[in-house]
């Protein structure tokens, strides 16, 4: 212990004064601690009759207690001389401390033998009630478990018993229902029979009923179908018959459109013929230029040309020729 404390003072930093003045205010207690260790150590309460051994053992619980009191209050009053002190003061105050406690512990429990011993005989005895007890619990449950089988095994053979009743009665019941049911099969394949007679009949009228209402609906359908389609006729023709008359009439009207515009360029022609003739100066006739015509004379299109070896104009369009 004394080693470990001239550890903390050598780690501490603190200076040769201030780890002696450490070391002198802790030495007494640090005898102490080492003379109650070598004491603490013999002592050894293994009876109830070793008195002596017990307040021994309080009395030095008691001194090492007051002891590491005043430890705590030199650490305390040592420790607000300097904070740097109150780290070494703290480590030398911990070991002590544990130190001491250790032994405390050792002879609180040598102090405390019997009360010690006490426990231990009372925890001994309840752990063993607590096992009779389980050992109770088992042998009542083993038992109730016993009576719940036989309980079973009567209740299997009760309902054993109540199954073949049971099948019989059903076997009975089955019979009874069986007949039953043939009764009323019979009765209702007669009245099928009569149903699906009446129906077949039914039928065959509704059939017949159905074709002659088809045949009257067709005959109408297809008188309706003819006429609609004749009066379609009546129409279209009517139609065609009024474009044609437009067509004719249309076709009549533009070629008397032609004819006319045809005479009206034709006397324009003239005119231009007979205000534009040349009169010679030697012989004193007259004559037009080879060139004079712009359009046909006949259909007026532009599309025109002169032939100088025939002499004639030619009309590309509608294929008329000309002289001047």
């Amino acid at each position: 212990m004394k080693n470990e404390l001239e550890v903390i003072v050598k780690e501490s930093g603190l200076d040769k004064t201030e780890a002696q003045d450490l070391l002198d205010n802790f030495t007494e207690y640090f005898e102490i601690a080492s003379e109650w260790a070598k004491k603490a150590s013999v002592i050894v309460v293994t009876d109830a009759s070793q008195k002596a051994e017990m307040q021994m053992a309080r009395t030095g619980r008691l001194f090492l207690r007051e002891k590491r009191i005043e430890i705590d209050k030199t650490r305390k009053e040592l420790k607000e001389q300097s904070l740097r002190e109150g780290k070494a003061i703290d480590g030398f105050a911990n070991i002590l401390k544990a130190g001491i406690v250790h032994i405390e512990e050792y002879l609180g429990q040598q102090e405390k033998f019997v009360e010690i011993k006490a426990a231990a005989i009372a925890e001994q005895a309840r752990i063993e009630m607590e096992e009779k007890a389980e050992k109770d619990i088992l042998a009542k449950e083993e038992a109730e478990r016993k009576e719940q089988e036989r309980i079973r095994l009567e209740n299997e053979k009760l309902k054993k018993e109540a199954t073949a009743k049971e099948k019989k009665m059903q076997v009975e019941r089955e019979e009874t229902e069986a007949k039953r049911i043939a009764q009323e099969t019979k009765a209702r394949i007669e009245k099928a029979q009569i149903e699906y007679k009446a129906k077949i009949e039914k039928e065959k009228q509704d059939k017949i009923l159905a074709d002659q209402k088809d045949k009257a609906r067709k005959e109408k359908e297809e008188i309706a179908k003819n006429a609609k389609k004749e009066m379609a006729d009546y129409v279209k023709k009517a139609k065609e018959k009024e474009a044609d008359q437009e067509r004719k009439a249309m076709q009549a009207e533009q070629m008397r459109q032609g004819k006319l515009e045809s005479e009206k360029k034709e006397l324009e022609m003239l005119r231009i013929w007979v205000k534009e003739k040349i009169e010679c100066p030697f012989c004193h006739k007259k004559f037009t230029r080879k060139n004079e015509f712009k359009m046909c004379i006949y259909c007026s299109s532009t599309n025109i040309e002169y032939d100088p070896k025939r002499e004639l104009w030619i009309c590309n369009f509608c294929g008329e020729n000309w002289k001047n």
